[in-house]
């Protein structure tokens, strides 16, 4: 029994004109490799539970938001966590939902979403993990901190 979430937009609103990266590359980060590099251009898909992992590139001090649409969704999970780190890995920002939080944000904005502000430019390790159940497509987009 699937559970309803995401009413209104559909993946293919959140998509939009974005390129689907595969991210099956081998990218080096702070001592470790991602599959592939996110940013306004692309998006990646899934399946929860599960975790993933990005890069984000940079190329000023910025607010990151990474947003999953979610559908297929079995079971809401206990945990939903999105790690950002500083570039170099210096430093990381630990952003937490519950599952049910996640379903909500879900049903009322068709949409789940994390950010931070990331001040080190270059590349950024982004890490994401949850038990929910379901399928993902995600995307980041990165904000400058003066255009605020």
């Amino acid at each position: 029994m699937a559970l309803a979430v995401g009413c209104g937009d559909t993946r293919d609103d959140f998509i939009g004109p974005r390129v689907k990266d595969s991210c099956d590359a081998t990218w080096p980060v702070c001592n470790r490799v991602a599959g592939c590099i996110l940013g306004s251009e692309s998006w990646a898909e899934g399946r929860f539970p599960g975790h993933g992992q990005f890069i984000v590139q940079v190329p000023e001090a910025s607010t990151v938001k990474v947003s999953f649409f979610l559908d297929e969704v079995t079971a809401a999970g206990e945990e939903t966590v999105v790690l950002f780190h500083e570039d170099g890995c210096r430093a990381r920002t630990r952003k937490a939902a519950a599952g049910r939080a996640v379903l909500d944000q879900m049903e009322k904005f068709s949409v789940f979403t994390q950010e931070a502000d990331l001040i080190g430019v270059g590349d950024h390790l982004i890490e994401f993990d949850s038990d929910l159940q379901g399928r993902y497509a995600v995307k980041v987009d990165v904000e400058p901190l003066r255009n605020r």
